[in-house]
């Protein structure tokens, strides 16, 4: 085992290389809410083999493309991406997958019972999440952005940077807590075989969105929250 991976955390091999977030995906590790563990405590949380990841992340390459690592981008340019990408994806596809489960329910909620549980884990998400973006855009973001270029943020009402930070992450908590619930009610998104057309694009947006949302909080919890945290103690 590589020192290097041993001493590094999940969240910092994936900050510096996007790509490497396909491989712990595919060993079942947390590189979000989890990105500070180390290589090896995550390994051991998820049961997956370190040496195994490590030939996986190995076998990318090198990155040939320096613009992706997001950790060299300046931090207003991070809440660009986090908003123009991710929030405009959760905007756009809440209301669509919603009705999906709304119409599973209808059809077919008598024979799997459990897609009534999966469609309130997925309205309390949707409702904390729509909620928890305003946070960030309204309040959280522009502090971080005055922070950036002015080297000082304007006086605030909740005292330091760390405090709605640690809310935004404990937030984050809750919305990977409630995929996680309709990942196992599904059978990790997996349509049975009576599930029509819908069921399957149903389960396939779900699990599109489970993605999406991974790469999303990476960026803050691992990335943009810490950054802020160091600027707000510099100045």
């Amino acid at each position: 085992m590589s020192e290097s991976f041993e001493r590094t955390t999940v969240g910092e091999i994936v900050a510096t290389d996007f790509r490497t977030a396909s491989v712990f995906e595919q060993f079942g590790i947390d590189f979000c809410c989890g990105g500070r563990q180390s290589f090896m405590e995550a390994c051991r949380t998820a049961a997956a083999d370190p040496d195994r990841v490590q030939s996986a992340l190995v076998a990318l390459g090198s990155r040939t493309d320096d613009d992706t690592d997001v950790t060299k981008w300046p931090l207003d340019r991070l809440i660009d991406h986090i908003v123009s990408t991710h929030h405009a994806y959760v905007r756009s596809a809440l209301p669509a997958i919603a009705r999906y489960l709304a119409k599973l329910v209808e059809v077919h909620g008598a024979r799997h019972p459990e897609l009534a549980r999966v469609a309130a884990s997925f309205d309390q998400m949707s409702h904390d999440l729509m909620q928890h973006m305003l946070k960030e855009e309204h309040v959280l973001f522009p502090y971080v952005r005055e922070l950036a270029v002015s080297g000082h943020g304007e006086p605030s009402p909740f005292g330091t940077v760390e405090n709605p930070i640690r809310m935004m992450e404990r937030e984050h908590l809750a919305a990977a807590a409630e995929l996680r619930l309709m990942r196992e009610l599904t059978d990790g998104y997996t349509a049975p075989a009576d599930g029509c057309t819908t069921y399957r694009v149903c389960l396939a947006e779900l699990a599109r969105f489970e993605h999406d949302l991974h790469r999303h909080v990476h960026l803050e919890n691992n990335i943009l929250f810490p950054k802020a945290i160091e600027l707000e103690h510099r100045a």
